[in-house]
């Protein structure tokens, strides 16, 4: 019973940092109608600028405030500058550019601040709390994890339904050329988008960071796992991301807890998971039942 309660805890905390990534992943595809492949090294840069302030005397949470606040910067940059100029051809070509952007952002990283582990610290401790006898896998920084991706939700859904910029970003995403007619400045919105959803790339990047070892390509797993997590819930849905992490975290937990050599195995089950998915609802469990078009 103890390895159990363990698990699940282990797999509910990892499971709301997925959702974090996905969260990102369902911001840019609500706005813009893109996946950005590129959103892990971007937030793995914004790491690294948080690491170097922290190493330099900086507490944490002024680093957690720069990083999200050059998230906020490099994904507006990214859309102007990188994103913009194909936005017009075939949907395939804006991939194909952050599938690019990701290279060679990751590559940059490496330039700058070199290839080697860094240790990044966590905000509150990573002591498990005692409970009874037992020591369960919970600590005070999960508490923090998942509260922080809570609330994440919470103001993303607050924007989509309840304001004004929020529809206008949709409205960009789905019909620019009506969006426009109707006085929404749609270049403005897309732009709005990308640096929002960078902000909360930023944020699951030191969600995962924290007590742990970070180098160029530690997000690569988690662009994995964010982008199931998206898909499994609904690439449209801010509550199906965080339902979509929560459900992959546990599964992979329970595979690497309970499965004989599960750890090996965990790339693979979420593989399985994604094309269970995709073949019985490839829209997502959250995904609206009348497909909406452009």
């Amino acid at each position: 019973m103890e390895k159990f309660v363990n698990v699940t805890l282990t797999g509910l905390t990892e499971g709301m940092v997925y959702a974090a990534f996905a969260l990102a992943l369902v911001l840019i595809w609500r706005s813009t109608r893109i996946v950005n492949f590129a959103q892990g090294s971007m937030a793995a840069a914004t790491a690294f600028i948080a690491l170097s302030l922290i190493q330099n005397g900086q507490s944490y949470w002024v680093a957690l405030i720069v990083a999200l606040a050059s998230g906020f910067v490099l994904g507006a940059v990214v859309e102007r500058v990188v994103i913009r100029p194909v936005e017009g051809g075939p949907e395939l070509n804006a991939v194909i550019v952050t599938l690019g952007l990701f290279v060679a952002i990751q590559a940059l990283i490496a330039i700058i601040w070199g290839s080697s582990f860094e240790s990044f610290p966590a905000p509150f401790g990573l002591e498990g709390f005692q409970v009874g006898d037992s020591r369960i896998a919970f600590t005070p920084n999960s508490v923090f994890v998942i509260g922080a991706v809570v609330v994440t939700m919470a103001l993303l859904i607050a924007l989509f339904r309840f304001t004004r910029v929020g529809l206008a970003m949709r409205a960009s995403a789905f019909g620019q050329e009506v969006a426009r007619l109707l006085g929404v400045k749609v270049g403005r919105m897309l732009t709005l988008g990308w640096a929002l959803a960078a902000v909360v790339g930023s944020l699951a990047g030191l969600l995962i960071a924290g007590g742990e070892f970070v180098y160029p390509a530690y997000m690569d797993s988690l662009i994995v796992f964010g982008f199931v997590a998206a898909v499994l819930g609904g690439l449209d849905s801010p509550v199906g991301a965080i339902v979509g992490g929560l459900i992959l975290g546990l599964a992979l937990s329970y595979v690497s807890g309970y499965v004989e050599r599960g750890s090996a195995l965990v790339n693979v089950s979420a593989l399985v998971i994604l094309m269970v998915v995709l073949l019985v609802r490839p829209g997502g469990l959250f995904a609206s039942s009348v497909a909406r078009r452009a």
